[in-house]
């Protein structure tokens, strides 16, 4: 497990299976009780680092694309917020 604010960062999962669910890349595993729990692939370590994440070397979270993108958004969003406030 991966992901920097998941509970069980740190903690080793035996796979069982990996599958598109709900359209969304997702790793399989059975949780201490025995039941079959799923969780984004991207939060664990399932594949390589991509070429980003192993230059940025945890100096950067975000691609440049990534916020251009965040930033049209707020773009789009700006006018209807600006117009509720007073």
């Amino acid at each position: 497990m991966t992901h920097p604010f998941h509970p069980l960062r740190g903690t080793r999962i035996q796979l069982a299976t990996r599958r598109q669910n709900w359209g969304e890349d997702r790793v399989m595993f059975y949780d201490e009780l025995g039941r079959l729990v799923s969780m984004l692939a991207s939060w664990t370590d399932v594949d390589e680092p991509d070429a980003f994440a192993q230059t940025a070397a945890g100096r950067s979270e975000f691609r440049a694309e990534d916020l251009r993108r965040l930033r049209a958004l707020i773009d789009d969003l700006r006018p209807e917020v600006l117009g509720r406030v007073k």
